[in-house]
């Protein structure tokens, strides 16, 4: 066994940090672009997956993604962190490992609440968040995270398909379950109609800021090395991700004669979702093929929610699982020698790099894979919940306002408004209930 590197200890606990920030980064992305009404509710849909999760991860997640030799499913050796404190894997104590990939468990339920946002009832969303993550993302992760010498996911060590860092089993994943959610769920009041704009851009582009930034560590952190392989995907998260931002914008000038703040942050978002699985498996210049796809595909992916009539209320769909679908295919085209090298990938060159569709037609299995499997259980949990506590707020509950009437509270005071014991209603909470009660 090699011996403990601290300087690889050290970059996973700073990356750990990194990623963890994503979440609350994802909250202000997501938070800046519903309707102030519905924005706290957003951001604690958000926090709410910290806390269930990090739960989950202990008492099982953990040991059902890293542990045994199933290549569906983990075993039960590590429940409750069992024989973890004095454990190593690799260069790294098992303990700083166990927490850089619970913070990729909890910021992927997290992502699909954006394409449910404004409408959903927050218990509902909790009990949907503990079954999904157990049975679909513990699962998933086992599948693609989980290498163990020929012994571990079957996409991981058998399929040998390449996600550096988690565009199947974080973005594609969540992607699908965002559009199966979409699809069981009633629509917003208005959709297609009411134009429904971000009540507060410059939120939005904080946490698109505090996203960037995140995603460092989320992907060059994905080396488990503080070396070359860390270094590749550090710099092919930056490319793309700038490229990707310009490209979107740039669809946007000729398509509708002006470039948009909300463009520029979404951009941003899909070229980091896009890298994500190719950081360590292209260079920079395939890093800025891919960015540019990316941005200019995913522009155009965002309105598919009107002409196949889903309400995927922040674009998740067209930002996530295509964003994750194009970095994941584009692998089997960018691939370099090189770079497989630089990061100890299991898999093979692309076709630019004279490789064959072999790749290709791994990387296809494995995303299609993941989003039939995400889609099929997310339906049917949300179709349960729905049937059973329901799952969407009233109504009448969704034009006052989520907020108030999920947790009793207001972001913002627009005025004078009648004090109550659950807290200050803002004035025109007050006006639209004496009509109903009228």
């Amino acid at each position: 066994m090699p011996e403990l590197n601290s300087g690889d200890t050290a970059w996973l606990l700073a990356s750990s940090a990194l990623v963890l920030l994503m979440t609350p980064g994802l909250a202000f992305f997501y938070g800046g672009m519903v309707r102030s009404k519905s924005v706290l509710n957003m951001i604690m849909m958000n926090f709410a997956c910290l806390g269930v999760v990090t739960i989950l991860w202990v008492l099982y997640g953990y040991s059902l993604a890293f542990t045994g030799t199933n290549p569906l499913i983990g075993g039960l050796d590590a429940i409750g962190l069992k024989g973890t404190i004095d454990a190593q894997s690799g260069t790294l104590p098992t303990l700083v490992f166990s927490a850089f990939q619970m913070m990729f468990a909890i910021i992927t339920p997290a992502l699909i609440s954006g394409s449910i946002a404004d409408r959903v009832k927050f218990g509902a969303w909790i009990l949907f968040v503990v079954l999904w993550t157990s049975i679909v993302y513990f699962p998933v992760a086992h599948w693609v995270f989980y290498f163990n010498g020929g012994d571990g996911g079957w996409i991981a060590d058998h399929l040998k398909a390449m996600d550096f860092a988690g565009g199947t089993a974080v973005h594609i994943n969540a992607g699908a379950a965002g559009l199966a959610l979409a699809f069981v769920l009633r629509k917003r009041i208005g959709f297609k109609r009411d134009q429904m704009r971000p009540h507060n851009l410059p939120m939005v582009l904080l946490g698109a800021g505090l996203l960037w930034f995140g995603w460092f560590g989320f992907n060059a952190g994905s080396a488990v090395s503080a070396g070359q392989g860390a270094a590749l995907a550090f710099m092919n998260t930056q490319v793309a991700t700038a490229v990707a931002a310009m490209a979107w914008i740039a669809v946007e000038k000729v398509r509708d004669g002006h470039s948009t703040t909300l463009g520029v942050a979404s951009g941003a978002v899909a070229g980091l979702v896009a890298i994500t699985p190719a950081c360590g498996s292209i260079n920079p210049m395939g890093s800025i093929i891919l960015g540019a796809i990316a941005g200019a595909v995913c522009c155009y992916a965002v309105g598919l929610k009107y002409r196949f009539n889903f309400d995927d209320s922040l674009d998740v769909v067209g930002v996530h699982l295509v964003g994750g679908l194009v970095g994941t295919l584009l692998i089997g085209i960018l691939a370099t020698g090189t770079a497989i090298k630089a990061t100890a990938s299991a898999g093979d060159p692309g076709l630019w790099d004279g490789g064959d569709l072999t790749q290709l037609g791994r990387q296809a299995v494995a995303a299609f894979a993941v989003l039939a499997y995400s889609f099929v259980i997310a339906y049917v949990l949300g179709l349960a919940i729905d049937k059973t506590i329901g799952f969407t707020v009233s109504e009448e509950e969704e034009v006052n306002g989520v907020d108030f009437g999920q947790h009793a509270e207001t972001a913002y005071e627009f005025g004078s408004g009648t004090s109550s014991a659950l807290g200050t209603r803002p004035a025109a909470f007050v006006n639209a209930q004496e009509r109903i009660e009228a």
